[in-house]
């Protein structure tokens, strides 16, 4: 195998070459810092923005459950690993997000590469945002249906789309990112519900990104006035601190995945402690508005010391242009002490290589105000 070796070798060089190979660094958490090579760092890397993921509560539930349950599922959740946790887990989650009924899988990405072509193909149209998260693109590809994207927050231009292409289609689904993972926006969600409804598209909204943290914690679908989305998924590894996908909506649409979506019928089910410790999480984010309320409210005291656009959820990237600039800027602050990783394409659009800022709700507010003033001071200017 001589040439799968030099293959992977000469696809390597060539991202080493454009200063975009990646590689895992091993990173030991202690809630909202990190350890690196030695040394302690303040992490705005992390997307455990209300910090449940070291909380005693949701630690607890897990060793309860791994005590009661054991570690593992043993199986898939269609043969012997439906345990009993995850009944309250659907509820909760039909309940934060006001649905007839939920379905769990292994993950955000497997939920969107079920979910998508469980509802789609060939012969159907979907619609998707050009700055969607990668699973959204791959269930589109998954399904076989034409996949067309609009400009990025752009309801005039998915308008179009749909005006020119629906009637040739049986079926249509809109799909975009609730809270957009890199840049940190909110979808025009109200605007995309109300086109659906005009041209029988059905809105799916990934909330990973908004649940527990927009919306009064109950996701990006209950921003403002509020939007009818049909289809809700996201995650549970995210603001929740635990593991999992999720999708929420009606009964039918939610026997339907546990019946057609092949990752729901063809994976393993989640272990017993992941589970309860989402369920317990779940009740913390209901159950306290105010704490729901910090990382956004941090996330605005940094936009507000760098006068950049007030800040609409968690995320905030400062753009620096090119990828050396964002190594060189991830480089620079880690010296200060604090971890910022650098996000380079193709993960975002060539020339726009970033710092992507995560708030928690447990950052100390002198710590963002210190970073704020490095970031004025010396890494905005990197992109001149």
């Amino acid at each position: 195998m001589r040439s799968l070796d030099e293959f992977a070798y000469g696809k390597l060089a060539a991202l080493e070459r454009a200063r975009l190979r990646r590689s895992p660094v091993v990173t030991a958490r202690d809630g909202i810092y990190v350890e690196r090579g030695g040394r302690r760092l303040l992490s705005f890397s992390c997307n455990d923005y209300l910090n449940l993921s070291r909380h005693p509560a949701v630690i607890k539930a897990a060793v309860d459950a791994a005590e009661l349950y054991g570690v593992g599922a043993g199986a898939s959740r269609l043969v012997t690993g439906n345990h009993p946790l995850y009944e309250e887990l659907e509820s909760r989650l039909a309940r934060l997000k006001g649905t007839a009924a939920a379905c769990v899988f292994g993950s955000g990405y497997l939920a969107n590469t079920g979910i998508i072509p469980a509802l789609v193909g060939g012969g159907d149209l979907v619609l998707v945002d050009e700055l969607s998260h990668a699973c959204i693109n791959g269930g589109a590809k998954l399904s076989g249906a034409t996949v067309l994207r609009y400009r990025h927050g752009d309801v005039d231009h998915a308008q179009a789309l749909l005006a020119q292409h629906r009637v040739a289609h049986e079926r249509a689904l809109i799909a975009t990112d609730g809270v957009f993972s890199m840049d940190g926006d909110v979808a025009p969600l109200s605007a995309l519900a109300e086109l659906g409804r005009r041209h029988d598209a059905w809105l799916l909204a990934d909330d990973a990104h908004g649940l527990g943290v927009v919306g009064n914690g109950r996701g990006s679908a209950f921003v403002g006035g509020g939007a009818d989305v049909p289809l809700q998924m996201g995650t549970l590894s995210k603001a929740v601190g635990a593991y999992g996908g999720y999708l929420c909506a009606s009964r039918a649409v939610i026997d339907l995945m546990r019946t057609r979506a092949r990752p729901f019928i063809y994976s393993t089910g989640l272990p017993p402690p992941v589970v309860a410790a989402a369920s317990a999480a779940l009740d913390l984010i209901a159950g306290d508005a105010a704490y729901v309320a910090e990382p956004l409210r941090k996330a605005r005291l940094f936009t507000r010391a760098l006068n950049l656009a007030e800040a609409q959820s968690a995320i905030v990237p400062v753009i620096v242009g090119a990828a050396d600039a964002a190594l060189a800027a991830s480089t620079m602050l880690e010296d200060e002490g604090f971890l910022v990783v650098p996000i380079r394409p193709p993960t975002v659009p060539a020339g726009t290589a970033r710092l992507r800022f995560a708030f928690t709700a447990q950052h100390p507010e002198a710590a963002i105000e210190r970073l704020a003033g490095i970031v004025r001071s010396r890494v905005v200017g990197l992109a001149a």
